[in-house]
């Protein structure tokens, strides 16, 4: 086994700044036994295309059954002691850090609110909403019957469902038409497969109905005893079916309403926000269609919306006698249609709202008098009020250069009244309460900070970095006030780029704990995300996705040569897509960042794209491409991060997983890490910490997650010299 020569290297500029030469020396001889694990080889040989690539971790996968297994066999019991080895030399790197990692976790708690609530949302004849109670980790589900002055009614106490469990879920809840009814599902592995429940709200009873693997989300007919739900595929986990429930009969002789053969779309079922449509959905990267059934007819059969086209996505509200429809039928950037109930197929659409080069059009919410339409223009919202009786038209200010504002909660129609959501880098998450005629507004809440912040006291900025091919990428960024702009300032730089996901700038007390401590906190806004339009994630997907690798590491050179960080000082983080993004820029630049975090990463992708029985695979083609055709093939593994690791030096390394993901499997970080670990030359810290009980989410719980984020900080900021060692 290796010796782990790097982390001598590390301390010694650590400590350099923190304590004295003969403790220094000290710790140095302490930590000379510490060595890291060497994951065993055994060579599979993986041919395609002609193509012969040799993996030698790939025997590191593991079955559900496997992991669940109370007595394990030879080889979950290698792979559950190699990820138990990673875990206890990452403990062992970072143990100097232990009570830093204490204090910035109790400093993260401390800003939380503990007993806290949510702005109450009328719907149906009650106020909802959600409450917290100190020192309980789960959300406590609440309502009260025509006024808030009424009586608190506790649906469902979160807290109580999750004893006895490590992880615990609950989602998908969903009240009957006459208020009786509470179906809500569960999940208590945190493989994203929940069992949905039954509770009458007036007894407290628990239906003895109990579904098994279904997807979140489902919906009542009008009848308050037909509940159409979701099942999954048990080897792939992809939505599959939409079954028919009747409350109080054997869910083996549900009936099955719908089935989705093309394994490339998910499919779910809701109901309309007017409640009298039942709606069936189906959805892939880049096709929607609708199956839809009156919620008066229960028992009848689901009617096509429109035909399935290739390449057309839509999204349907229906309100009176018509549904509207946000269409990108010749309309790349998305605009509005209408159509009457009685005919919905696609050539009786009529235009209501007209595409824009400029802007997004991404979505509407319907009220009586007013449509409001969320837009996105030069990387940033806007909610547009359009008044239905007059015509008149105007935008919400929100008067700052990054911001995130969307609609919030609701559900009724005949209101004035507009809730949306607004936050900033600086300011915390509120919610408002607007009178689009009046065009007054109140803040109904606004997220506290236990111990205060001050807004003023950070700045916000919005840059533009130029990409090689010209592209102007936009990157917000906040820093606390008098942070000395230099290569000495600690920088790290987070993005996702994938889906057409667009990371917005919003306010989080988590994040203080790095400002307060120097650091200045980036997102780069490239492709793949939408931030400048649908063209942004078209530019950043398929045969065009390593602009999105391309786009990242041109904004760390802009940002190091503008002179906010340097390369010793810069630091890189992405999660799930966005930790493939991680891999491949340590493989593209390592020499630009001095620490590097890869949350769940997907980089093996030409294995994992090649395996239709692995989660999201299939429904994921349209994004990645599939590696069965040989132009995708190829180009998928000239980035693939885990078949790009190459005999270089590679920045120091935080990986994380959790061994239940059902997202990303945890078998990719674990494979990535040994193969680093084999080829890399430097002696930069390389660990990774795998939740052993969680999956793609981590850990449950408000406060127990920021364990892992306490983890996280002290990395970055043990490598810039901040964590004093006792």
């Amino acid at each position: 086994m290796k010796k782990n020569i790097l982390l001598f290297a590390l301390l010694s500029i650590i400590t350099t700044a923190c304590m004295p030469t003969t403790e220094k020396e000290s710790m140095t001889k302490n930590l000379e036994g510490l060595v890291a694990p060497v994951a065993t080889k055994k060579d599979s040989i993986l041919s395609m295309h002609g193509d012969t690539r040799t993996d030698p971790y790939f025997w590191m996968r593991l079955t559900d059954d496997q992991k669940n297994a109370e007595t394990p066999d030879d080889q979950t019991q290698g792979v559950l002691d190699y990820l138990n080895a990673e875990n206890d030399f990452t403990e062992n790197v970072m143990k100097h850090t232990s009570d830093f990692q204490k204090e910035i976790f109790e400093e993260i708690v401390g800003r939380i609110k503990q007993t806290d609530e949510s702005v109450p949302y009328f719907s149906n004849g009650y106020w909802y909403y959600t409450k917290y109670e100190e020192g309980k980790e789960y959300p406590i589900y609440c309502r009260k019957e025509g006024t808030l002055e009424s009586d608190e009614q506790i649906m469902l106490d979160a807290n109580q469902r999750a004893e006895g469990h490590d992880y615990y879920s609950a989602s998908g809840l969903n009240v009957s038409p006459d208020n009786r009814i509470l179906a809500f599902a569960e999940d208590t592995v945190s493989r994203r497969i929940y069992t949905y429940r039954f509770k009458n709200l007036e007894t407290g009873e628990i239906f003895s109905d109990e579904i098994e693997n279904v997807q979140p989300g489902a919906a009542w007919a009008k009848d308050n005893a037909t509940f159409f739900y979701c099942t999954k595929n048990k080897i792939s986990l992809l939505s599959e079916k939409i079954w028919r429930h009747k409350l109080g009969s054997d869910n083996t002789n549900d009936e099955m309403v719908y089935q989705e053969h093309d394994p490339s779309f998910y499919i779910g079922v809701y109901n309309s926000k007017s409640e009298d449509y039942i709606i069936i959905y189906n959805s892939s990267t880049i096709v929607s269609d609708y199956q839809i059934l009156s919620a008066d007819n229960p028992t009848g059969k689901f009617q096509e919306f429109s035909s399935r086209e290739k390449k057309h996505e839509y999204s349907i509200s229906h309100f009176g006698d018509k549904f509207y429809i946000v269409t990108n039928w010749d309309a790349i950037n998305f605009r509005l249609m209408e159509t009457s109930v009685d005919a919905t197929s696609k050539e009786n659409w009529k235009e209501v709202l007209a595409h824009r080069d400029d802007v997004l059009l991404e979505g509407i919410d319907i009220f009586k008098d007013h449509l409001v339409v969320s837009e996105r223009s030069n990387a940033l919202n806007q909610l547009r009020i359009i008044n239905q009786t007059t015509n008149e038209e105007h935008y919400l200010d929100f008067g700052e250069q990054a911001y995130v504002a969307r609609t919030s909660t609701n559900p009724e129609f005949n209101t004035n009244t507009l809730r949306y959501y607004y936050s900033s880098l600086t300011t915390p998450g509120s919610t408002i309460d607007y009178d689009m005629n009046k065009r007054t507004q109140e803040v109904k809440k606004q997220q506290e900070v236990v111990g205060g912040h001050d807004p003023g006291q950070y700045t916000t900025e919005r840059l533009y970095a130029t990409a090689r091919d010209g592209a102007r990428v936009p990157i917000s960024l906040v820093y606390k006030n008098g942070m000395r702009k230099g290569g000495d300032t600690p920088l790290l730089l987070y993005a996702y780029g994938s889906y057409g996901a667009t990371m917005d700038p919003y306010f989080s007390s988590v994040r203080l704990s790095l400002l307060d401590r120097g650091f200045t906190y980036a997102i780069a806004h490239i492709r793949g995300g939408q931030a400048m339009g649908r063209q942004w994630y078209e530019d950043g997907k398929m045969f065009k996705k390593k602009n999105t690798f391309n786009d990242y590491v041109d904004c760390a050179k802009f940002l190091i040569g503008d002179e906010y960080t340097s390369a010793s000082h810069l630091y890189a983080m992405g999660g799930s897509a966005g930790g493939l993004l991680m891999g491949a820029v340590v493989n593209q630049a390592p020499e630009l960042f001095n620490g590097v975090i890869a949350a769940v990463p997907f980089v093996d992708v030409v294995s994992t794209m090649m395996d239709e029985s692995i989660p999201l695979t299939t429904n994921e083609f349209d994004e990645w491409g599939n590696p069965k055709n040989k132009d995708s093939y190829d180009y998928m593994l000239s980035y693939s991060p885990y078949d790009q690791v190459e005999r270089k030096d590679y920045p120091n390394m935080l990986i994380t997983t959790g061994l239940f993901d059902s997202q990303v499997q945890y078998w990719e970080p674990a494979k990535w890490i040994a193969k680093l670990r084999d080829m890399k030359t430097d002696d930069n810290i390389l660990m990774m910490n795998t939740n052993m009980e969680a999956g793609h989410g981590g850990a449950s719980g408000r406060f127990e997650r920021y364990k892992e984020t306490a983890l996280e900080y002290a990395f970055f900021l043990d490598l810039e010299g901040k964590v004093l060692v006792d």
